[in-house]
């Protein structure tokens, strides 16, 4: 497998679409998690939610990028200013640590068939580029971390996992939850 990385824009949607399916995701999320309040979003779940980022995408913002194998989709990596999320920003354990303006991976999705095969450590690096490419000092993750080492389920994994943002050169800078610690790197 040798991955490639294109960020998400209108040439690239249809292949957006194609990998977050007909579902949109997880549960239709088509990613909007943390741009929208919780009403917002369980009400646009699916459809709405599609329309919005489709909206997002058109306006001419880059909400992220998308990994391929060859010409296939594989998975897709969230990242923007933190400011794009204003759901981070509502967050009780993921409120902002300081003042200093960072960008924010907030979402994994990963095609089923590329689980398990580094794809979104991949991801995580081009996405740390992505964001430096476009002025970022400083990228933040919010991954999860399993209780007793235990392995998370795929489908609750989609902040990403402790170990691919170390193993990326994040370091925790917070940890407001026993599972959630804030992880940053300096670009």
């Amino acid at each position: 497998m040798e991955l490639r990385f294109e960020p998400l824009t209108p040439a690239s949607w249809d292949r957006f679409e194609l990998l977050f399916g007909e579902k949109g995701g997880c549960a239709g999320c088509w990613c909007m998690y943390w741009r929208l309040t919780r009403k917002e979003f369980e009400a646009g779940s699916g459809e709405a939610n599609r329309k919005a980022m489709k909206a997002i995408v058109d306006g001419g913002s880059v909400p992220g990028i998308i990994a391929f194998d060859g010409k296939t989709p594989a998975g897709w990596c969230a990242v923007a200013p933190r400011s794009e999320y204003s759901a981070l920003e509502r967050s009780r354990i993921l409120k902002p640590v300081d003042e200093k303006e960072v960008w924010s991976v907030s979402c994994f999705f990963i095609d089923r068939k590329y689980r398990g095969r580094g794809v979104a450590s991949a991801l995580l690096r081009a996405a740390v580029e992505h964001a430096s490419d476009r002025g970022a000092k400083i990228v933040e993750g919010y991954p999860v971390e399993p209780k007793d080492g235990k392995r998370y389920p795929p489908a609750f994994a989609w902040h990403g996992v402790s170990e691919i943002f170390l193993s990326a050169g994040f370091r925790e800078v917070a940890r407001r939850s026993e599972t959630r610690p804030i992880m940053r790197i300096e670009v």
